[in-house]
C-alpha cells in the first residue's frame, strides 16, 4: 500500500466521537479519528515499512503520525530521525505514546532519553520519562543500571512538583514503573512515592487531577503484578 492508499483508509476509518476525544486531549486539525485498534488490521498488511512511517508522521495528520509509530521500523531510525519526530510531536499522546515507544525498541534508547530529560523542554522531558517506562516495562532488570535508575528517582523526588505538567505526569509514571517493573529498587520507589505524595496536574479548562503513584504501586501488587514486564512495547 502506497501513502495516498493508507490515508484513504485512514479517513475511511474515521469515527467523529473518536476524533473529538483526540482533540479534547490536545490533538490539533488536521485529525481523522480513528481508533487504534481500528489500525491493527492495516498495519498487518503493511508490516515495517520506515520510508512510509516517515512519510505518514510528515503530514501533521493526528492519526497518519499515530499509525507512523506502529510500521516504523525503530532499528533503522537514528537519532536524528528521532530528533525530528520528537520536533512534530506538538502534545503528549505523540511525544509519549508515539515517539518515546518507537525509541524505546532501539539500542539508543537510554542515550537520546537521557538527553530529552536534561533538555528543559516539557515534551522532550516528558518522552524522556515515558521512554524509560516503556523500557523498564519491558526489558530484563539486568540491562539497567540500579544506580542511574536509583540517581534518576533522587531527581524525580527533588523536582517533580516544579516540573511542567506533562512532565510531572511522565515522571510519576517513572516511580510507578520502577516500583512495579523493576525489583531491584523496589523499596526505593515506594519510599520516594511516599516523599513525593499526590501530585496535582494542571490542565487547561478541565479540573486538576491528583496522581499518587504510591496507591498505584498498591494496587498493582495486591493484583499480583509485581516484576511485571510486557511482552511487547508497540502494538
Amino acid at each position: 500500500m502506497d501513502f495516498e492508499m493508507v490515508m484513504q483508509e485512514l479517513e475511511t476509518l474515521s469515527k467523529e466521537r473518536m476524533k473529538k476525544t483526540y482533540i479534547s486531549n490536545g490533538a490539533h486539525e488536521p485529525v481523522f479519528g480513528v481508533a487504534t485498534g481500528a489500525m491493527k488490521p492495516l498495519a498487518k498488511k503493511i508490516k515495517k515499512n520506515q520510508p512510509l512511517a516517515d512519510q505518514l508522521y510528515a503530514t501533521g495528520n493526528y492519526d497518519a503520525m499515530y499509525f507512523a509509530g506502529i510500521i516504523a521500523d525503530p532499528l533503522v531510525m537514528t537519532e536524528a530521525d528521532f530528533e525530528r519526530w520528537m520536533d512534530g510531536a506538538y502534545f503528549y499522546m505523540l511525544s509519549d505514546y508515539v515517539v518515546a515507544v518507537t525509541l524505546a525498541e532501539t539500542d539508543i534508547a537510554q542515550d537520546v532519553a537521557d538527553k530529552w530529560i536534561a533538555s528543559g523542554e516539557e515534551l522532550k522531558m516528558s518522552a524522556g520519562w515515558s521512554c524509560y517506562c516503556w523500557l523498564l516495562g519491558n526489558r530484563p532488570d539486568s540491562e539497567f543500571s540500579a544506580s542511574k535508575i536509583a540517581s534518576m528517582l533522587d531527581q524525580v523526588e527533588n523536582m517533580i512538583h516544579d516540573s511542567p505538567e506533562r512532565t510531572k505526569s511522565a515522571m510519576n509514571n517513572f516511580i510507578y514503573t520502577v516500583g512495579i517493573s523493576y525489583l531491584p529498587l523496589h523499596d526505593k520507589a515506594v519510599e520516594t512515592a511516599k516523599a513525593v505524595g499526590p501530585v496535582e496536574i494542571k490542565r487547561d479548562k478541565k479540573k486538576s487531577s491528583i496522581l499518587l503513584a504510591s496507591e498505584n504501586i498498591q494496587k498493582e501488587i495486591d493484583r499480583g503484578k509485581l516484576g511485571f514486564k510486557r511482552k511487547y512495547v508497540r502494538c
